[in-house]
């Protein structure tokens, strides 16, 4: 695809809301000049946010006006049925209408999954979206699904998200081949449940680059380019990982300012660590993409600053240059294809 890539921002959306999507928008449109952003929420206080960092709405930053909010704690079901003109959901109805190429929230990550489904439905062949992000390796990255989408998938739901993570990683890493593992507790044959020993069969004869079962540590090592596995246990090790770098971060502070000696080690290590912050920081990794949905959207961390929201957003753009649904379609329609001739 070329031209301008249209992006529509839950600008409500998040811990945060418009202290934080409207900077990131700003910072978005100097990154990107091939992207047009749509502001969706209440007009008045988009208008105001803007003119605090002395913007104005323009061809390439535009406002959709909306009425309500989706709040962080509120229930899928009850902000599906009842807030219909949410920022969440008329963002998600834009790329349905055409007006945007993708949708980027940082909302409440249960009402954005059963809205999105709701709205853009899943793609032929996909019975559940499933929710991928990048995790930083000692070898570059590696893509994971699911994050929670899906609580209780069965082995066909986790063949589905490995052709759908294989697919993305061909895309946007320009990787022909990807390396799909399953998440296990062993990487023997014997382990695992019923579930993921059902899936590796599925996978074993598939056209997939499919290396077997990986264990939790392999996540980070970079040997793999797609980890999948249920919903339930992706969101856990999900929020190990994030735990144990903030509790990393915290004590390595901790150490280098104990006393003089370890703040003047912190000042001749400097250039280290300002490396490793920089290769493992989350804000760089900050965009999980809600795949197997006839559209593109994009989950920002509720929680995530401006620098972070903007990844997001440069997640948007690049799903929507590479045609991410598209292939994932394509994609479905050989293995469909393959599968009724054999």
């Amino acid at each position: 695809m070329s031209g301008e890539y249209r992006i529509a921002l839950d600008a409500m959306g998040g811990d945060h809301g418009l202290s934080v999507v409207v900077p990131a928008a700003l910072e978005a449109l100097k990154q990107h000049t091939d992207i047009a952003l749509v502001l969706v929420g209440d007009e008045a206080l988009i208008k105001a946010a803007l003119e605090q960092h002395k913007a104005a709405p323009s061809e390439k930053l535009k406002i959709h006006h909306a009425s309500q909010v989706v709040q962080m704690d509120e229930s899928p079901a009850i902000a599906l049925k009842n807030k219909k003109d949410s920022s969440m959901r008329v963002a998600i109805n834009l790329v349905k209408a055409g007006e945007a190429d993708a949708a980027v929230s940082a909302g409440n990550t249960g009402a954005l999954m059963a809205t999105a489904r709701f709205v853009l439905k899943t793609l032929p062949g996909i019975d559940r979206p499933a929710i991928c992000t990048i995790l930083p390796a000692v070898k570059g990255h590696t893509h994971m699904l699911d994050l929670g989408a899906n609580v209780d998938s069965e082995a066909e739901h986790l063949y589905q998200f490995a052709l759908m993570g294989s697919e993305l990683v061909k895309a946007i890493d320009d990787n022909p081949n990807p390396r799909v593992g399953l998440l296990n507790i062993g990487q023997e044959a014997i382990k695992g449940n019923e579930q993921v020993k059902a899936a590796n069969a599925l996978l074993q004869g598939s056209p997939l680059n499919y290396i077997g079962y990986v264990e939790g540590d392999d996540i980070y090592h970079g040997d793999v380019d797609v980890v999948v596995c249920d919903g339930f246990v992706g969101n856990v090790a999900l929020k190990t990982s994030e735990g144990l770098a903030k509790m990393v971060s915290a004590q390595l502070k901790k150490e280098y300012t104990a006393n003089l000696f370890t703040r003047l080690a912190a000042l001749i290590s400097m250039p280290v660590l300002k490396s490793f912050r920089l290769k493992f920081d989350p804000r760089r990794y900050n965009g999980a993409s809600l795949l197997g949905l006839q559209g593109i959207v994009v989950k920002s961390h509720g929680g995530a600053d401006s620098l972070a929201y903007a990844n997001a957003i440069g997640i948007a753009r690049t799903e929507i240059i590479k045609q991410v649904p598209q292939r994932i379609r394509k994609q479905l329609e050989h293995l469909l294809a393959q599968r009724q001739k054999a």
